[in-house]
């Protein structure tokens, strides 16, 4: 059998027409589920276990970098799972432009990029206006998941919710389908990391109304 590309999983890939609105996801997935987000889908750990656990779940995952996108893209067409969806895009402007309000379940951000630079700080996803997307798109009773090793962006992220909190009640973090014991969420971002022995930094929400 001859190495497989993207084109050999239509179904896994999600792609946006040009002029493309709101997304109805009952459409995308063929079937009206709850939905939950992940954000930063690096090579598929979370997505893919998280799925397999859950199929009565749908999951959508974002993924900017290329290469892992095709990695993972690879991986869940060879799982052969119906419920995820992934898309190479601009994960701020896709929550902006094509999800409706109160539409997802759950929102996952496992270690996303710290960009520890100064001068690349701006480039950070958690920061008022997208969470105030995300908050939007949440439905009552919804729940966001963070995790960060990096310290600054863990001050960041305390910040940015604070100035949100009205809006949601803290809860406790559940750990994931991937995770083993002494795992938050199991991805290979934390394995690494665990060898390392960095410090984490967890999050969980519950969106009020």
């Amino acid at each position: 059998m001859g190495k497989r590309t993207l084109k050999d999983y239509p179904h896994v890939r999600l792609e946006l027409e040009p002029g493309l609105g709101i997304l109805d996801l009952a459409e995308v997935f063929g079937r009206d589920a709850p939905t939950h987000l992940e954000i930063g889908s690096g090579k598929g750990t979370f997505i893919l276990n998280q799925a397999s656990a859950q199929p009565e779940v749908n999951f959508l995952g974002i993924e900017w970098a290329n290469r892992y996108f095709r990695y993972a893209v690879d991986r869940v067409g060879r799982w052969g799972l119906s419920n995820i969806r992934l898309i190479r895009t601009d994960a701020a402007a896709f929550v902006r432009d094509h999800l409706e309000d109160h539409t997802i379940d759950w929102i996952h951000i496992y270690f996303p990029d710290p960009w520890p630079k100064r001068r690349h700080q701006k480039r950070r996803f958690i920061n008022d206006q997208n969470i105030e997307q995300l908050l939007r798109v949440l439905k009552k009773g919804g729940r966001m998941q963070i995790i960060t090793d990096h310290p600054d962006y863990w001050r960041q992220i305390q910040e940015v919710l604070e100035r949100h909190a009205s809006c949601f009640d803290f809860v406790r973090f559940q750990p994931t389908a991937s995770a083993t014991a002494g795992e938050w969420v199991g991805t290979n971002f934390e394995r690494k990391y665990l060898k390392e022995e960095r410090a984490f930094y967890a999050v969980a929400i519950e969106k009020k109304a």
